[in-house]
Parts: C-alpha cells; sequence; structure tokens
C-alpha cells in the first residue's frame, strides 16, 4: 500500500503487469527491479500487450481486451478463407457414430487447435466458449464430424477477429454480479449444459462454459446443479475483492428459473424428486443465509449466460 492506494503485480513467468494510481510506486518498484535484474523492459502508457491480450485503457473507465495478433495467427496457421455468422450450429451437440475417426497426426492437430481455441475463448473470446468446451471433450476420440465444427470456430473467427471484450465496472455499486444458466439435456449421454459469466457492471472478468458432471431428471434440477457450481466461482470472485480492500456488497446471482429460484427461498426442496440433490440445495441456500449471495430472476431473453 502507498497512502490510500494499493500496487497490485500479476506474473506470468517472467512478465509482470503493475498497477497503482500512484505513480511513484510504479517508479519505486522498477527502480527495484533494476537493481537485481539489471536488464528490465518497461512498458508504460494506456496500451498494454501482456501474455498475448493486448489492454487498453485510452477510454477513462473503461478498459478493451482484445487478440487480434493471436486470433490472426490462427487463422492463417490454417489456412482459412471464409468466414460464418456463429461459432457454432444446431448440431454442436449431436454426435455422429458413423463419423471415422481422425488418423493420429490430424487427431494430435485437432487437440492442439482445441488448447489454442480453449485459451482464447477464456480469455477475451467467451462468444466461442459453448463450441470450445464441446472440442475439447472430444480430444481423445476425435472424428472428422468434429473437425469440421474446429473448422467452423475459425471461420468464425475469420470474420470477427477485432472483438474482444470491455470490462466497465458499475461505480454506483461496486458488486460481483453473475449470471447463470443451464441448457437441459443436450448432451449426448443425456447430462445438461452450464453456462456462466461474472461481471463487475458491464463486460465479463470471468466466465465458464461446460458439461455437468452428473444427470438430472428436470430442468429445475439442472439449473440447481449450474447454481451450485457457479456459486463458488462468485463467492471466489467477491473473497478476492474484499481481499483488495473492497467492502462488498452480497452477490447478485441473475436465474431465469423461477421453480429453482422457489426451492432456494423456500428453505427446502419443493417435492421428493429433489431430494437426492440436497447437498447442493443447502450449499446455495447457507451462501444466501450468510449474505454472501442474493439471487434474483431474470428473463430467459436478458440471460447472458445463455
Amino acid at each position: 500500500m502507498f497512502g490510500d492506494d494499493q500496487q497490485t503485480i500479476v506474473i506470468h513467468v517472467d512478465d509482470l503487469k503493475i498497477t497503482c494510481k500512484n505513480e511513484e510506486a510504479n517508479k519505486d518498484i522498477v527502480r527495484v527491479l533494476r537493481e537485481k535484474y539489471k536488464d528490465v523492459t518497461v512498458n508504460e502508457g494506456m496500451v498494454h500487450s501482456y501474455i498475448g491480450i493486448t489492454f487498453d485503457y485510452s477510454t477513462a473507465g473503461k478498459v478493451l481486451l482484445t487478440q487480434e495478433g493471436y486470433t490472426g495467427d490462427l487463422i492463417l496457421c490454417y489456412e482459412i478463407k471464409s468466414s460464418v455468422k456463429t461459432p457454432a450450429g444446431d448440431d454442436l451437440f449431436t454426435i455422429d457414430t458413423s463419423s471415422p475417426l481422425l488418423g493420429s497426426e490430424r487427431a494430435e492437430e485437432f487437440h492442439t487447435l482445441s488448447a489454442k481455441l480453449l485459451y482464447l475463448s477464456m480469455r477475451t473470446r467467451p462468444d466461442i466458449q459453448v463450441a470450445v468446451s464441446f472440442l475439447t471433450s472430444r480430444v481423445q476420440c476425435a472424428t472428422e464430424q468434429d473437425a469440421k465444427k474446429a473448422t467452423r470456430v475459425l471461420r468464425y473467427l475469420f470474420g470477427t477477429q477485432h472483438l474482444g471484450i470491455v470490462i466497465e465496472p458499475d461505480e454506483s455499486l461496486f458488486c460481483v454480479r453473475s449470471y447463470i444458466d443451464a441448457s437441459y439435456g443436450v448432451h449426448a449421454d443425456g447430462r445438461s449444459h452450464t453456462g456462466v459469466t461474472i461481471s463487475l457492471g458491464k463486460g465479463p472478468v470471468m466466465s465458464k462454459s461446460t458439461k455437468q458432471k452428473i444427470t438430472t431428471k428436470s430442468s429445475t434440477e439442472a439449473e440447481l446443479i449450474a447454481l451450485s457450481d457457479a456459486s463458488s466461482l462468485v463467492i471466489w470472485t467477491r473473497n478476492f475483492l474484499e481481499k483488495q480492500g473492497y467492502k462488498m456488497p452480497p452477490a447478485k446471482i441473475f436465474q431465469d428459473n423461477t421453480s429453482t429460484i422457489a426451492m432456494i427461498k423456500a428453505g427446502m426442496p419443493t417435492s421428493d424428486r429433489t431430494r437426492h440433490i440436497a447437498i447442493r440445495f443447502f450449499f446455495v441456500k447457507d451462501r444466501v443465509d450468510a449474505g454472501e449471495l442474493d439471487i434474483s430472476y431474470v428473463s430467459t431473453k436478458d440471460m447472458q449466460a445463455a
């Protein structure tokens, strides 16, 4: 701490990203590093490149994060020449068992591409997360059908290389906001899919798209599983910000399933059919009672995690 200003240093191998409102604090840490390591390269200003991500602070109160260079290299490497409007079709979760398996060389290439797309989706391109989540589940048994789905993601990126995310905190109420949703039974084995996005106002500071680990019997159960699993991320985010010195109100979670919300507010499962998921239910209920979470309804059309 420098007076009331906190200096934060993010470290990735030998790359450091240092921020502080107090400019003297930044100069001081650079001086110490140069005394210790001699040859230190320092980049200052409103636009920075860090671990392949461009951070643009030129607009007050906002930061734009993009990876145009990384995306362009991907497109060039795989020789993509045309675009599509969406990263996946309606058949994303459909598995054609008659589709031939990829040969060892192409299977390894598919695995590498899936990992690269995962890196991109987790940092600046949440719009491809659902498709990439499916692709990463296929790396051990990739088929020609899967390869076509991966190519479609690349073709989507070809037409949207400039896109990224803009993060803008809500200064009137600095609060963790999360949208949590589930798609019931969409996978070939009957399991559901969870989507979550966490924000401090506008733009996601964290997002996740993943196949649920257990099979549920209804959309209400699928939503409760999503809520339980994602709540841990929301609580972690809130706790992290509290450790940075911010006084945080309860994190707001938005849900579009009224049955799930009613179950939480009632203080008990609403039917015999939901008793087998009581542990997950009580985890969420305890967090609400502790003042860490506040769950509210949002219409499906406004559900950002859908």
